[in-house]
């Protein structure tokens, strides 16, 4: 078979999707249709709001663009097997029921932000930082009905630095699992796939689980270790932030979030959330030692580094909550 007689459909929404959507379009195999989110409206004016995934598909003139409310709606189903499709594609979109995933002869495969059978669950790639992980990657297999347990098809591993943040490595695995999206559909069209059941891999049937992020997730505890809140920090960084309270003179705390740290590895003699200023430092006191506050963006205002943000406090005293 020719990539041009392998018709695909894609589904997905996010940048993360769009990364393999790109590759898969511009590689020249025959994507038959695109399904993704509805669009919202939000924001100042109540404007529409598309998902990355519909953007990319209408500027690239991609066909057949369905964006359902609900994906067992017998006219969406209808129309999707009207496509014939051989393949389904899988990034970052829904849990879809058996009677899409089970539609295409040759299957439907999925892209997950983790080496399986590790973090099934929504936020992988967050987890993986927020744990301090040395290692992540991406992986495909070929859905089935429990999420994220299906066989294996490929599997590709990155080393994540020990203060970077989950959008630098999101970006790196968004590029690297495009190249292992390409790789697998060429090995699909070869018919020379030997998938591996999940039991069988390295970690065997004890994933470690990768729930939704939710606002409590990302809420700072000072009285963990200085590595604990460090990590927490990058592996919510640039989205959707770890957060605190923060008090100046006593008033009552407002929300802030925090974007970057460092640790420093000073003995934090205080108690857990006493900020100290220093020469233009920023540091807050954990379970074991000082954490220097890089990047902080105070309710309502920008992002901005602990410099910028001191010049601007008149407190004589502040304190993290």
């Amino acid at each position: 078979m020719d990539k041009q007689d392998l018709r695909i459909v894609f589904m997905g929404n996010p940048d993360f999707a769009v990364g393999s959507l790109r590759r898969i379009h511009q590689g020249g195999y025959n994507i038959v249709g695109v399904v993704t989110m509805p669009d919202k409206t939000g924001g100042r004016g109540n404007k529409v709001i598309e998902s990355a995934v519909k953007r990319y598909a209408t500027e690239a003139g991609l066909p057949c663009i369905m964006q359902p409310e609900k994906l067992k709606d017998p006219e969406f189903v209808d129309r999707l097997r009207s496509l014939d499709a051989d393949l389904f594609i899988v990034i970052a979109f829904r849990m879809l029921p058996e009677v899409v995933w089970a539609m295409p002869r040759l299957g439907t495969f999925n892209l997950h932000a983790s080496l399986l059978p590790k973090y099934r669950g929504a936020a992988p790639l967050n987890w993986a930082v927020i744990n301090g992980d040395s290692q992540t990657g991406v992986t495909t297999f070929f859905l089935k009905h429990e999420i994220d347990t299906g066989d294996i098809i490929r599997r590709e591993a990155i080393d994540i630095g020990e203060d970077e943040n989950v959008g630098s490595v999101h970006d790196r695995l968004m590029e690297l699992g495009a190249e292992l999206t390409v790789d697998t559909i060429d090995h699909i069209i070869a018919g020379d796939l030997k998938p591996i059941p999940q039991s069988e891999m390295e970690g065997g049937d004890t994933p470690t689980p990768a729930p939704k992020i939710f606002k409590d997730t990302c809420r700072i505890n000072w009285g963990r270790t200085a590595a604990e809140v460090h990590n927490l920090v990058r592996g919510l960084s640039p989205y959707p932030a770890a957060w605190t309270k923060l008090s100046a003179d006593g008033a009552q705390a407002a929300d802030v979030k925090i974007l970057a740290t460092r640790r420093t590895g000073l003995p934090a003699c205080c108690p857990p959330g006493t900020v100290k200023t220093d020469q233009g430092q920023l540091l807050a006191a954990t379970a074991d030692s000082w954490l220097e506050i890089l990047e902080i963006q105070p309710a309502g205002k920008r992002r901005m580094t602990a410099g910028e943000y001191l010049r601007g406090v008149r407190a004589e005293s502040l304190m993290f909550e």
